[in-house]
C-alpha cells in the first residue's frame, strides 16, 4: 500500500487530509466521527479577538482604535450556539476533544492586533492543543493606513503569539498582499512554523427589497484551488515554514495537486459540510488508487515535484501563464 503519511508543524500525520476550522469542531461527537472516517488532524473552530475583548469589556484595544470600530460592531457577533463559543467554553471544548481523540488537535485564534487578548494562545496550549493556528482575517477600510503599517502589525502579532507558547504556530493568511513572498518570509522569521494558504473572505450581498446587507455562507468549489496552488508552488523551498493548502479541496485530485506543488497537508471544510464525513474514506481510497496506478510509493515522494523550482517551465507560474491563457482562447462559433 502507498504510504500516505506526512508531517506538518512537527506533527506526524497518517495522511495529508486535515479538517480545517469549521462548525464541525464544536462538538466532541462530530470530531470523533471525523477521526473514525480517517481525518489525520483537526483545526478547532476559531476563537475571535472580538469575543475575548468583548468578554473583558475592552473594545478599545481593537486594532487601530477608533478607525475601524463602531458601537454597532457587537450586533455582528454570532448568536450563542451559532458557530461560536465563548472563550472559557472554547477552552473547555479543546480539552474535551483532545481527551476524546488520538489525532492532533490544532487550536485556532482569529485576530489582527497585539494586546491582552493574545493570552488565550497560552490558554489554548494549556487546554491541550498540539499546535495553534493564527487566522489573520482583516479588511482594511481606513485610507490613511498604509500596507506597511498593516503588515507590520500582523508580523508583530505573530511574534507576540509565538513568544507566548511552546507548541508550533501556523498562520493563516490572505492572498491580497502586494509582495506575498516577502510577507511570508517575514512571518516565518517572526516565528511562524507553518503558513496556511488562503483565508477565504466571505463577501456581503445586498437585499434590494429591504435595503439590508446580507451575510451568506457560500461553500467553496474545486475551481478555487488554483490560487493557493500557484502561491504554494512559488513559496515552496523559499520560506522556512510548512505550507498548508486550504480553499477548494474537494477530491483526491485536489489533494494530489496540492502535494505536488509543495503542500504538507490539505485542509477540508466545505466538502465535509456539504457531503459529510463519508467523503474522507472515499478521498483516501481514490488517493491510494491513483498513486498505485502511477507508481508513487509515498506522499513525500511527490511533495514539491511540481513546484516552481522543480518544473521545466518555472515561468508558467508567473506572467507567462497570463499570456498563454489569453492566447489559448478560441473564437466562439
Amino acid at each position: 500500500m502507498a504510504d500516505l503519511s506526512t508531517t506538518y508543524l512537527n506533527l506526524k500525520l497518517k495522511n495529508p487530509i486535515v479538517a480545517s476550522a469549521s462548525p464541525l469542531s464544536e462538538k466532541v461527537e462530530t470530531v470523533k466521527k471525523l477521526e473514525e472516517a480517517g481525518i489525520s488532524a483537526i483545526v478547532m473552530y476559531s476563537l475571535f479577538e472580538e469575543q475575548t475583548i468583548h468578554e473583558s469589556l475592552e473594545l478599545d484595544h481593537f486594532l487601530f482604535t477608533g478607525s475601524e470600530i463602531s458601537p454597532e460592531i457587537t450586533s455582528f457577533y454570532p448568536q450563542s450556539g451559532k458557530y461560536t463559543l465563548k472563550p472559557e467554553a472554547y477552552l473547555e471544548t479543546v480539552g474535551k476533544i483532545k481527551k476524546a481523540v488520538k489525532i492532533p488537535v490544532i487550536g485556532s485564534l482569529n485576530g489582527v492586533s497585539t494586546g491582552g487578548w493574545t493570552k488565550y494562545a497560552k490558554k489554548i496550549e494549556d487546554a491541550g492543543a498540539d499546535a495553534l493556528e493564527l487566522n489573520l482575517y482583516y479588511i482594511p477600510t481606513n485610507p490613511n493606513l498604509s500596507s506597511n503599517e498593516i503588515e507590520d502589525a500582523k508580523v508583530a502579532l505573530v511574534a507576540e503569539v509565538k513568544s507566548a507558547i511552546s507548541i508550533p504556530l501556523s498562520v493563516k493568511i490572505s492572498p491580497f498582499i502586494t509582495s506575498l513572498p516577502n510577507f511570508a518570509k517575514r512571518l516565518a522569521d517572526a516565528g511562524a512554523d507553518g503558513l496556511v494558504l488562503f483565508n477565504r473572505f466571505y463577501q456581503p450581498d445586498i437585499d434590494l427589497e429591504n435595503l439590508e446587507v446580507l451575510h451568506n455562507l457560500d461553500l467553496s468549489t474545486s475551481s478555487e484551488l488554483r490560487l493557493p496552488l500557484r502561491w504554494i508552488s512559488i513559496l515552496y523551498g523559499k520560506v522556512k515554514a510548512d505550507l498548508a493548502l486550504t480553499t477548494g479541496v474537494h477530491n483526491a485530485m485536489d489533494v494530489l495537486k496540492s502535494m505536488m506543488v509543495g503542500a504538507k497537508v490539505t485542509m477540508l471544510a466545505s466538502e465535509l459540510l456539504q457531503n459529510g464525513t463519508q467523503r474522507v474514506p472515499a478521498i483516501l481510497g481514490d488517493l491510494e488508487t491513483w498513486m498505485k496506478e502511477h507508481e508513487y510509493k509515498s506522499i513525500q515522494q511527490m511533495q514539491g515535484s511540481m513546484s516552481q523550482k522543480s518544473v521545466k517551465e518555472p515561468a508558467a507560474f508567473e506572467r507567462a501563464n497570463y499570456m498563454k491563457v489569453l492566447g489559448s482562447f478560441k473564437s466562439l462559433p
